[in-house]
């Protein structure tokens, strides 16, 4: 029997990448699974991939930006399934640069999706969470743990979710909600593609990237989607409050 039969699973971001990676790997371990990005198209894009492997989804298109839209994306999920067992937060981008070239907005454009937008969805959906001893997954980065001169919003918005983890992992003991986050490394999506791209040709690109990050390889979204998959599954579940990196040997750090 599939690990997350019957279960009803959130996915933030869900669009392209680490975040419909997940949608499909939870779909595929039996869970049924509501979809949000702001890309209309993309969004059913993968709820039909999911239907056609005889899952079961559904799509919102939104933007967690605005302060209404994770409410409107707890009730819709209530609404179509009937429950919330899992929110996985994993919308979010921000602005790469040099620290004095930022301004105020792109600062508040960083922690308005990715960390709001996790707070306020977290929140809408709780109640549900707490009836079904559900499961929160933060999708953070390891630029949480080790920013770079070139990630300043970036690592200040993925350590702001990583002790927002801890946080609600505390609060998760009480209520019985499981609340984890997963900090994936360089991971071949359409930002780090174009990076590579920068750097010249796929192959000799990529090779150089490895070998300055100093990482077994780039990783690959079905990687993390399969690492959500276990934490939110029934194997995964006496993990609380953990924060486990997921970079092919990038963090050097403790």
């Amino acid at each position: 029997m599939p690990s997350l039969d019957g279960k009803v699973a959130v996915v933030t971001g869900a669009s392209r990448g680490i975040g419909r990676a997940i949608a499909l790997r939870l779909a595929a371990e039996g869970a049924r699974v509501v979809l949000s990005a702001r890309d209309q198209d993309a969004l059913h894009a993968a709820v039909g991939e999911i239907a056609q492997a005889g899952g079961a989804a559904d799509a919102i298109a939104l933007d967690l930006r605005e302060s209404e839209a994770a409410g409107e994306l707890a009730q819709f999920a209530q609404e179509r399934f009937g429950a919330i067992d899992i929110v996985v937060n994993n919308a979010g981008a921000t602005k790469r640069g040099e620290f004095l070239a930022l301004p105020d907005e792109d600062w508040a454009d960083g922690f308005a999706l990715k960390f709001f937008g996790a707070v306020r969805l977290t929140r809408a959906a709780w109640p549900a969470l707490t009836d079904s001893h559900g499961s929160v997954l933060n999708i953070a980065g390891v630029g949480g743990r080790t920013p770079g001169a070139e990630f300043s919003i970036g690592g200040s918005v993925n350590a702001a979710l990583l002790a927002l983890t801890k946080s609600l992992a505390d609060v998760g003991i009480r209520d019985g909600v499981q609340v984890n986050a997963i900090n994936p490394g360089p991971v071949r999506t359409d930002r780090l593609t174009r990076r590579l791209a920068a750097l010249g040709t796929d192959v000799a690109a990529e090779a150089q990237f490895v070998r300055v990050a100093q990482i077994t390889r780039i990783g690959e979204p079905a990687d993390i989607a399969g690492l959500a998959a276990f934490i939110v599954g029934p194997a995964g579940r006496w993990l609380q409050g953990a924060l486990i990196d997921m970079d092919g040997g990038q963090t050097k750090t403790l």
